[in-house]
């Protein structure tokens, strides 16, 4: 929920980034947007996979393989969708309004020039490419249904107990021995060294979002991990600061910090990589907070306490999660489009941006998604 709601004032920061390729651009511009946004991204989308894999290790063990699949296919597929066809036309539209003055082509005549796509086999999963074509903030729900049902596949096809046992193994090891939690850190710093970066996809290359997801599947197989997360989590912390500061040089002065293949851009990919694990450790090991188990009483049934405002809170926007995901960045692009002429600081503008979009996606899920079954439904929420 934190990172989803965290995600429009992300988004809106980036319309006054110095070097990006956002949709809307403000004419004044600063660095210190850069730095900021650039912490976010080494652990905010790792961090939405790695929860999306501790869900899906519950759902998975609750439904069976073949009710998970169907499950996902509804809750993700359909969303997915109703965005691409309704939603992502939007921002694609508004940048080449914003990009060329003389650009005047209405939004209908605009959608044919959107959907006209090909097939490229080499960016699986995103196969549907084109010009103007993009499946934008979405990719995080492809990839999520693409791992979704390979891991459906290989819980049906790989036998359960040698995974048990090395899970087991691993539990022992971790909880026993300080750090070993954070050795996987050097898997993530080789794909960022040696396959790359994808600006698109939030920084990090897409099969590494993979690794994450698989990571958090995993935690959530023994409680021992969740202990070993909580225990070595203010030293995970302050060694993800400390390298994700060190890839200061590389980015700043490689000409592609991405994709080059220099001494210098390899180390800081890699110190990034290790950097994201370490601080997707960190985050909920800190804020991690195991309930105390009930003392023993009477049998005797009592009623409930009344739920308090935070946790009526928690349960409405834990249920908003995924169609305010959806919702947020066409939201955030159209408000930015009218926000960027102003001859206002970029404090104002940004904080005018941010209580606008909040609002405005807030209003949409409330007023057009969460009253009606079929609105339920299309944004993948229960009935």
């Amino acid at each position: 929920m934190l990172v989803v709601i965290g995600l429009i004032f992300f988004h809106s920061a980036l319309v006054f980034v110095t070097e990006g390729d956002f949709y809307v651009t403000n004419t004044e511009t600063t660095e210190v947007i850069t730095v900021i946004a650039g912490f976010g991204v080494v652990w905010a989308m790792p961090l939405l996979f790695l929860i999306s894999g501790l869900g899906a290790r519950h759902s998975l063990q609750r439904r069976g393989a073949g009710t998970f699949t169907k499950e996902r296919l509804l809750r993700l597929g359909v969303p997915l969708l109703l965005g691409t066809l309704l939603l992502n036309p939007l921002p694609q539209w508004l940048r080449q309004r914003s990009s060329d003055p003389h650009y005047h082509e209405s939004y209908i005549d605009f959608l044919p020039h959107f959907f006209d796509t090909h097939v490229e086999p080499d960016e699986f999963p995103f196969l549907l490419q084109g010009e103007h074509f993009e499946t934008g903030h979405l990719w995080f729900v492809v990839l999520l249904l693409t791992f979704s049902l390979m891991l459906a596949l290989l819980h049906r096809c790989l036998p359960h107990e040698p995974f048990r046992h090395l899970t087991d193994r691993v539990a022992t090891v971790t909880l026993n021995r300080r750090g070993v939690i954070l050795l996987p850190a050097p898997a993530f710093a080789a794909i960022c060294a040696f396959v790359g970066m994808e600006e698109g996809y939030a920084g990090w290359h897409r099969w590494a979002y993979l690794l994450f997801f698989v990571a958090g599947f995993t935690l959530a197989t023994d409680g021992r991990l969740r202990t070993a997360m909580r225990r070595d989590a203010r030293f995970a912390a302050c060694l993800g600061v400390l390298l994700f500061t060190a890839t200061a040089p590389g980015f700043t002065t490689a000409d592609d910090p991405f994709t080059q293949m220099t001494p210098l851009a390899v180390t800081s990919r890699a110190l990034f990589g290790a950097a994201g694990w370490c601080l997707v450790i960190a985050i909920p090991g800190l804020l991690d907070r195991p309930r105390p188990h009930p003392p023993h009483t009477s049998p005797t049934p009592t009623a409930p306490p009344p739920p308090t405002r935070s946790r009526r809170l928690h349960g409405y926007l834990a249920t908003a999660v995924l169609p305010l995901y959806v919702l947020h960045q066409p939201i955030v692009v159209a408000v930015a489009y009218f926000v960027v002429g102003w001859s206002a600081p970029i404090p104002v503008e940004y904080a005018v941006l941010v209580t606008i979009s909040l609002a405005l996606t807030l209003a949409a899920y409330e007023v057009l998604v969460r009253h009606t079954r079929v609105t339920r439904f299309l944004f993948g929420m229960r009935s």
